[in-house]
């Protein structure tokens, strides 16, 4: 069995995140998925999120391609890797050859964990979806 991982902090649930989980599930039997805890996000994105964790967590637990969800309180995907095991991580290719993730991959490959890298979804994310709330809450 091929167990799977991602994570996301999932704040305004669109196509892009369903795109990931739905790639995801397709390569791999088991999917497991980390939601950021707000204070995680607060701490790493300054930002706090939209919709609050334990919501975040039921609405990405109610996606047929999810079979368990965790918390994310930190970023440490080897720590994660310690507790669930998992034979793949998948995530965004825009973070494809940055430090944290090159660190990864030379951490991983010894271990036989393979990182998947799946296109970003051009055009949609929830930085997106925020600004244009905000500008049509300007226009009112």
């Amino acid at each position: 069995m091929i167990i799977g991982y991602t994570t996301g902090v999932f704040d305004l649930f669109h196509i892009g995140h369903l795109n990931i989980l739905k790639r995801a599930k397709e390569q791999c039997d088991y999917l497991i998925v980390g939601v950021s805890t707000d204070e995680l996000v607060q701490q790493y994105k300054n930002k706090t999120p939209v919709i609050c964790f334990e919501e975040r967590v039921e609405i990405v637990k109610a996606i047929r391609y999810v079979d368990q969800v965790v918390p994310q309180e930190n970023r440490d995907k080897f720590a994660a890797w310690e507790t669930y095991r998992f034979d793949r991580m998948f995530v965004g290719d825009d973070w494809k050859g940055t430090p944290l993730f090159n660190e990864m991959e030379e951490k991983f490959a010894p271990l036989g964990v393979e990182i998947v890298y799946f296109p970003y979804t051009k055009g949609t994310s929830s930085t997106i979806l925020k600004q244009t709330l905000a500008a049509l809450n300007r226009k009112k």
